[in-house]
Order: structure tokens, then sequence, then C-alpha cells
């Protein structure tokens, strides 16, 4: 990781860091928060502290308006409008601040879901596709919590095929309106909603979206679903029959509805990430308390070896995780305001930046559900028998913490498309994976340097392995390319494994380049923890990459052939061992005696 000034004004493009290297510099991370952004963040958990949480109770048993009123305060507090335009009643913020809003909003459990449902994707479909008559009528309202919003997409026939819906809309013979028909299931909110985004299929094959309000006779609702977790958000079907939508309620065009599904898509998986990384955070915090609080033998648990192994080790893949989202946010924020001097409306300018970086939003859904899945599971664990008990906060977190694997798209399926995408953006010519890849085979036909160039000082070794990591799935992905052609993109498990790949690298990245961050603002005595996080992340993720790497090789290669590339494979994920356990040691350390996760600040 040269620090040559030339390198540290480059942004990279998307997907571009398998093949580019990245300076510190360019990043951007928690620790820059500004004073706004901190006063946002404060004003967040300030709202759900005094009045989210009180009320889990109530919200958990969906008691009648508790929720609608939470979100109409959250409105008088300008959280339902930050990424509402200052035109249209809102707030106007920039994506980073967005980010920290969700992030925080992460520990509301079931609330935060329908507060996502309502600015996300009940929102963002009218502030980016709407027409300014559509913002002027809806949104105002939205910002300040008097209408609330959802999101129908889903049917019994079509979930990740979003495409094959069979709801219709029927332009009426006078031609001023559609009839709508059709059915949605899963739909978030819909229990309250006055504002339904709805697909549906203009003349049958026509992909559209559509505004309809709660009021348009035909709509109606089916019972509430019964969940295992986030039983606190209102789940329905929505059912529509004949209902009668004024053309001017078209959202968008006419069969340009998978625009709207799949760039809102982008966002909303980003937004997932965050959220789980507040709620991860929130689960370790109770496992701190827990720990502390707990005596067994006449000491705290947190004594423990095993316990602060636990404790090390959630806050480890939280560091990581966290280190992975705000490099991406800064990344979708730079894009959008470079599309925006470019004379881009806004809309525009922040699909287009999503867009960009669809690959990386992709790899943090997985990274931050999976995330948060370890954090919230190893945190009940550390609870023992309580941690099982209703009574326990960490109970219901543990429910309500699966269905982000399955949101937005279900975990498996945003591991293929990031390989698809990856794929299709180096075939357009937007990614050079190609020179990578050669340059990488001509390596393993050479000789092996053991002239000790490597690179010295804090976090040397790390700063090998990333770009060996690199190295490392250039190798298997060119070899499965040139072995596979055509028929990689029906081998799922292969992909998969390149994808986990993928996911580790960006990963271990983003973490070595924060903390190199941190050093060069605090100086290496302050951030030594943050380097042993660093530290075992990355050996961790190097094994992880490995056998990823290995299971791929092994699916389309034998023999000679395989060993040769096994051999390349160790070579590139070849890490020195460091003493991991005194390292999760001394972070645990920290975290007892703060008594929280401290390391965002």
């Amino acid at each position: 990781m040269s620090t040559s000034t030339e390198q540290i004004k480059l942004t990279l493009k998307g997907g571009e860091f398998l093949v580019k290297e990245t300076h510190f510099s360019e990043i951007f991370i928690p620790e820059e928060f500004n004073e706004e952004q901190l006063m946002i963040q404060s004003a967040t958990n300030d709202f759900l502290e005094r009045e989210v949480m009180p009320k889990f109770e109530q919200i958990e048993h969906q008691e009648p308006g508790v929720t609608e009123q939470l979100l109409l305060q959250a409105g008088e507090l300008g959280l339902l409008g930050l990424a509402i335009p200052e035109e249209y009643g809102g707030m106007g913020k920039d994506f980073n601040t967005n980010s920290i809003v969700v992030e925080t909003m992460g520990k509301g459990r079931s609330f935060t879901l329908s507060y996502g449902a309502h600015v996300g994707i009940g929102t963002l479909p009218i502030v980016y596709f709407g027409n300014d008559e559509q913002k002027q009528k809806y949104l105002p309202k939205l910002a300040t919590g008097e209408l609330k919003a959802c999101y129908c997409l889903t049917e019994p026939g079509s979930g990740s095929d979003a495409l094959g819906a069979k709801t219709r809309a029927d332009i009426s013979e006078d031609g001023t309106h559609y009839l709508l028909n059709g059915q949605k299931m899963w739909i978030t909110n819909s229990g309250f909603a006055d504002i339904f985004i709805v697909f549906a299929q203009v003349e049958g094959n026509k992909f559209t979206g559509f505004i309809l309000e709660k009021t348009m006779p035909g709509l109606t609702l089916g019972a509430e679903e019964k969940k295992m977790g986030i039983k606190g958000s209102s789940t329905r079907q929505v059912f529509m029959e004949n209902v009668k939508v004024p053309v001017e309620n078209l959202l968008g065009e006419i069969g340009k509805g998978h625009l709207i599904a799949f760039n809102i898509l982008n966002i909303g998986r980003f937004k997932l990430c965050a959220g789980a990384l507040g709620g991860a955070k929130s689960g370790l915090d109770l496992a701190i308390n827990y720990a502390n609080e707990r005596k067994q033998f006449k000491v705290a648990i947190s004594s423990f070896g095993a316990i602060q192994f636990k404790l090390a080790e959630i806050a480890t893949r939280i560091y990581a995780c966290e280190s992975a989202n705000y490099r991406v946010s800064d990344l979708i924020d730079n894009k959008e305001k470079e599309l925006l001097a470019a004379g881009q409306p806004l809309a525009k300018a922040i699909l287009g930046a999503a867009d960009e970086y669809a690959i990386e939003c992709a790899l943090l859904k997985v990274l931050g559900s999976e995330v948060l899945d370890y954090s919230i599971d190893e945190a009940l664990q550390v609870h023992g028998r309580m941690g099982y008990s209703e009574e326990t906060a960490i109970c219901g977190a543990y429910r309500d913490a699966r269905i982000n694997r399955i949101f937005e798209g279900t975990n498996e399926i945003n591991r293929l498309l990031s390989v698809d995408m990856l794929i299709k953006r180096a075939m357009a010519g937007k990614i050079d994976l190609m020179s990578g890849a050669m340059a990488v085979q001509k390596e393993l036909m050479g000789i092996p340097d053991f002239s000790g160039s490597e690179e010295e000082g804090i976090l040397s070794k790390e700063i090998t392995a990333v770009k060996n990591a690199k190295k490392a799935i250039l190798m298997v992905a060119g070899a499965g390319v040139q072995k596979l052609m055509q028929k990689l993109k029906d081998e799922q498990e292969i992909l998969m494994n390149l994808s986990d790949m993928m996911i580790e690298l960006f990963t271990m990245e983003s973490t070595l380049l924060r903390t190199l961050k941190l050093i060069s603002l605090r100086g290496e005595a302050a951030c030594s923890l943050h380097v042993d996080m660093t530290k075992v992340f990355i050996s961790d993720a190097m094994e992880r990459l490995n056998g990823h790497g290995k299971h791929a090789l092994q699916s389309f290669s034998e023999g000679d052939e395989l060993r040769m590339m096994l051999m390349g494979l160790k070579r590139f994920t070849k890490f020195e061992p460091i003493n991991t356990k005194d390292a999760r040691r001394r972070v645990a350390a920290k975290l007892i005696e703060e008594n929280k996760y401290c390391f965002s600040k």
C-alpha cells in the first residue's frame, strides 16, 4: 500500500477493490463523524432509549397505535425526512449521515424494521422516481409521519424472481385509471400503512410501479402473520380487487418498474448492513453487561478466558464490519456528489452512485447479516440458560436477527449476484480483471521472490496479506473461467466460494485501512487495540479465504493441475502465525472495563 500522493486522490470504481490498491487517506471512518453527524447520532440514540426501548413489550404485542405514534415522534425530530430533499419537507442530509442514523436505529429491534421500511423502501421510490406532483403530494407528510408507507413486491409465486409477478394493472377504457388485481405477501408496515408502493404487470408483461392509498376501494389486508421474530412489526398480505388507481399515480415509466425495484434494493442492501451493525453492537453490550454482573465461583464470568474470547471475537467482527460499512457509505456519498457536480439531478445521482457500488452493497448485505447472527448467537451463549428466557432482551434479539439473512434478497442470492455483477462489469470493460489474472498466472509460473522485499513497519505483514488475497481470488476465478467458460454461471457452489473470498478480502482491506488511518491521526500507541483486532481478523480471514479457495478449486480440477493450483493458493494465503489469544484478551479487557463496545470513537 503505497503512500504516494499520486494515489491518494484516486477513487475506486465498483468492484475495483479486487485489482487496485486504496490508500487509507481515501476512506471514511466512524472516528471522523463531524459535529452535526454526532449531534444527529446522539438525538437518534436518545429517542431510542427514552421513547422506543421502554415500549419494547408494547411494540412486541403490537398494541394499537404504539408504533404509529413513535413514527410520528421520529418525524417531529426529523428522523423520517433525512433522505427527503428540503423542498419537499425533508432535511436532505448526505448519504453518510443517513448511514449513521440507520446504524443507530439498528438496536431498536422490531421498531427498527418499521422505521426502516418507512424511510427506505416505502419512501425512497417516490423520492427517486416520483414526478414533482407526486413528491409535493406525498413527501411532506411522509417526512412528518402523518403518512406511513410500505413496499409491495413479493407475491406467493414470486420472491427472488420479482419480475415474475402476477398482479395485473389494466388501463380503463377512458384512460383515466388503472384497475389493479392481485396479491402481495410479507408486506412490512402494511397493517398501518397509508401509502402502498405496488408493482404490477401492465398489459400482462410490463412490470410497473404504482402509488396506492389505503382508502382506495378494493384494497384489503390479510391477518397479521405469525412470525418467529420481529413480532412487533406489522406483516400482512395485501389483496387488490379492481382497485381503481388514477393514472397520475403511476410511478416512473410503464415497463420500467424493475429500475425502481432493483435500484431501491441496492440501497436497501447497504442499509440492512448498517442496521445489522447497530443490532450487533447492542447484542455485544448486553453480553458484556451480563458477563460483568454474573458471578460464578465467586468471580464475574467476564474474568474467564472462554467468555473473553467470545466478547473479543464479537467486537473484532463488529469492528471489521463497521470499517467496511462506512467505507462503502463514503464511496456512494462521493460518487453521488461527483454526479451532482456533473449536472445529474438528485435522484439519478444517488441511484447512479448506488448502482456503481452494487457489488459492494451485495457483499455488505451478506457480511452485516452474518456478523449480526454471529454476535447475537454468541451474546446469548454468554447469558447461558438465562439467554433462553423471554425475560432477557437477548432472547428476543436472537429471534429478530434471523430474518436479516433473508431480507433484501437472501444471502445466497446476494452471493451469486456479487460475482455475476463483477463478471458483467469486467466484460463491459468497466473493470480490468484480465490483466490482474494474467499477472498472477505469470507470477505463479515464475520463481518465488525470497529477497525479503516485503514492506516494513506497522501492520506490514497484514498489508502484504491483503495484496496476496487479491492474487488468490484472481487465481481461483481465472482458473474457473478458463476451465468452465460459460458453464461457470451454473456452478452456484463455486460462485458462492468466490463471493465468500471477496467478502473476506473487502472486509480485511477495509479493516486494515481504517486502522492505518487511525494510526496516522492518533499515533501507534493510542491504537494498539485496533491493531490487535486488525491482526486477529486478518489472521483468521486468511484461513477462511484459503478454505473457500480450496472448495472452489476442488470443484473443477483434479490431479497435477489441482495440486499445482493448491500450491499457488497456499502461497498466496500464507500468513505468519500470531498469538491471537493474547490479542483477544487485551481487547476483552478494554470491553470489560468500559462495559460496552468502545471502538467507534
